[in-house]
């Protein structure tokens, strides 16, 4: 099933999930490195890259949402696909209420964010699997036809021009 949303024929959510993804897990990281070993100089930068990660997600999952509402009713990929969406706004909340609970001091982390940024950073690398399930095994989001010698996305041409002969699945070398 062909993403919706693409951009340059490539979809646009998996392109933009490393983001929120990379600081969230950066921010969790630093902020790890402060409560082990009372560094103060990274908090300051975890704080920002949380909220450059909540909006980096809520920006992937305009995307996502318009790829799993193409999905057909009824299938795994539409579960799986929920599911996925749900734990992804669960870490969203998770670490939006981690930034919260800082607000006024940034640079001044507590346990309780970080145990929030724990969880959410679990949270996501279960999702993270779903994500990897939907693509990956179910084939959502990857171009009907896809090849091992299919031409450049830029070209405008399909996967395959012969989308039939491919019996095999995506990566079938002709």
């Amino acid at each position: 099933m062909e993403s919706r949303a693409k951009l340059f024929g490539h979809p646009i959510h998996p392109m933009l999930i490393p983001f929120p993804l990379g600081l969230l897990a950066t921010a969790l990281v630093f902020d790890l490195i402060h409560l082990l070993f009372d560094e103060m100089s990274l908090t300051r930068a975890a704080y920002y890259m949380i909220a450059a990660g909540i909006i980096g997600g809520l920006l992937a999952a305009v995307f996502g949402l318009i790829d799993w509402l193409a999905i057909p009713g009824g299938t795994r990929a539409k579960s799986i696909g929920l599911r996925h969406m749900v734990l992804n706004v669960i870490v969203l909340v998770l670490f939006a209420v981690a930034w919260f609970l800082r607000n006024d001091e940034p640079h001044d982390v507590d346990t309780t964010s970080v145990v929030l940024e724990l969880i959410g950073g679990g949270i996501a690398a279960v999702s993270g699997w779903l994500g990897g399930e939907l693509v990956d095994r179910l084939g959502v989001g990857v171009d009907r036809g896809a090849n091992l010698d299919a031409p450049s996305s830029l070209t405008n041409r399909p996967a395959s021009d012969d989308v039939a002969g491919v019996a095999g699945g995506p990566g079938v070398v002709r």
